[in-house]
């Protein structure tokens, strides 16, 4: 039977409170010793007592008793790869210690962390800035990865909004368009238009308020101007489940929760428009064909990647993906976690996956299988993707996605089938990036890592000028 532990949650709704342990312990029922056990995560909470908590604090059971237990530890074991760590890495069973015993501990230690990486990339990052050098906040894109990431990138609320959305009847991917924009004159009294792109600049969507419309560009295709509609309706409809989920967050800055809104609107929009059960039950008949899921909901092809990572329902979960998108030069543009895999936060991804070539064979998928400096192992496929364009003088505006698996899924995906997934698979060795990659000898290296530097041999030349 899976035991449940609820010690910080616990302890942080009696404290919101203003509660004792002996306090709470009178509105449950039971002993302040058991109360006691149970912040210190030394009895698992039964299902009584989760009741009782409804009762006298008005408090989901479900909210309290979430598990992100898992999520912590792949967040730590990926930690715990730094280079940093080399001398003192703690092995599997510390870690699960460390949550079980310390977990409010092991949360501070991961933001500790995480702070020491944006400062030491910060630092990197102004280069000869000279005197006028100022160090920059961390960008919102990283609080709101963090966000999804602690929720397994999936929003039971949204999903709960998204399934009600239809009213009970989904009509054909050829008619969501036009039922779309009828929910939102129905709903909220809006009426939408399609602009020309020389008399909406630089601009994919605009909503007029003053006169109740929204406006699209041309510049958008039909897929994308779907989800763009069915964007609107959660940002306009939805505002209290957005609000209460938002009150999760850590989050206070106003660039921070815009940014999460935006991001949570696009998941609802892709919950709407591929429907959980639906969405899973074709992904696992296809293999995960993307093409094919892509042209049966009628969403793009990244569209159909980024809502692959969000199935982990309870109960209902398909493979835990991570999704990666670069531009040509290499810039991390969006990233979605739901396995142990860390991606790059700052700067490029590894030069050595696939992602990059890709741009080489655009609109072709490109698998992949890798394995970390940890020697954890992956599957990954590619593709090129193409964005809106305003203007004709500027037409290659393609960026590439990559969505990935631990191994052992590698049998349940399509693109995988003509390998032999065993012991002897070729893989090829990868890192985060080159700033915080511990590999030496790679051809591929654009920086010296951060931390284990090696002296200068002038009497050696390697095969990149950083191994001498």
């Amino acid at each position: 039977m899976h035991k449940t532990f609820v010690g910080p949650r616990l302890r942080r709704l009696r404290t919101d409170r203003g509660e004792t342990q002996t306090q709470m312990a009178r509105n449950l029922g039971i002993s302040p010793a058991y109360v006691n056990l149970l912040e210190n995560n030394q009895r698992s909470v039964s299902v009584q007592v989760l009741l009782r908590l409804f009762e006298a604090y008005g408090v989901d059971w479900r909210d309290i008793a979430e598990d992100d237990t898992a999520t912590v530890l792949a967040d730590l074991r990926a930690m715990v790869q730094d280079p940093v760590f080399e001398s003192c890495r703690p092995d599997l069973g510390q870690l699960r210690a460390a949550l079980v015993h310390c977990p409010t501990l092991a949360s501070a230690f991961l933001k500790l962390h995480s702070l020491y990486r944006t400062a030491s990339d910060q630092l990197l990052s102004i280069g000869d800035g000279g005197e006028g050098g100022v160090l920059v906040a961390a960008p919102p894109e990283t609080s709101v990865h963090n966000f999804f990431r602690r929720n397994r990138n999936h929003f039971r609320e949204l999903e709960e909004a998204a399934d009600a959305f239809w009213e009970g009847t989904i009509p054909e991917p050829d008619e969501i368009y036009s039922y779309l924009k009828y929910r939102l004159r129905k709903s909220l009294g809006l009426s939408v238009r399609v602009v020309a792109v020389e008399d909406l600049p630089h601009t994919l969507r605009q909503y007029e308020e003053r006169i109740g419309e929204i406006q699209l560009s041309m510049a958008l295709d039909h897929p994308n101007r779907v989800f763009q509609l069915a964007h609107m309706y959660g940002l306009l409809a939805l505002g209290p489940v957005l609000d209460q989920i938002l009150s999760r967050t850590e989050m206070t800055g106003k660039r921070e929760l815009g940014r999460c809104r935006v991001e949570l609107c696009n998941y609802f929009a892709a919950a709407v428009l591929m429907p959980y059960d639906a969405f899973l039950r074709e992904a696992r008949a296809s293999k995960y064909d993307m093409d094919h899921l892509a042209t049966r909901f009628g969403v793009s092809f990244e569209q159909a990647c980024h809502r692959a990572t969000t199935l982990n329902r309870e109960g209902a979960q398909g493979v835990p993906f991570f999704f990666l998108r670069i531009d040509k030069a290499g810039n991390v543009s969006k990233r979605f976690n739901a396995t142990d895999f860390h991606l790059a936060e700052f700067g490029g991804a590894c030069p050595r996956l696939d992602i990059h070539t890709a741009f080489r064979v655009p609109g072709r998928i490109m698998p992949q299988f890798v394995e970390m400096p940890d020697q954890s192992q992956y599957f990954t496929f590619s593709r090129t993707v193409d964005r809106p364009s305003f203007e004709r003088h500027n037409q290659d505006n393609r960026l590439a996605v990559t969505l990935g698996c631990t191994i052992e899924h590698a049998p349940e995906i399509c693109y995988a089938e003509g390998f032999h997934v065993d012991g002897h698979t070729r893989m090829t060795p990868i890192g985060i990036n080159c700033r915080v990659c511990p590999r030496q000898n790679c051809d591929q290296r654009a920086y010296q890592a951060a931390i284990l530097t090696q002296p200068v041999d002038a009497m050696r030349r390697g095969a990149t000028r950083f191994d001498s």
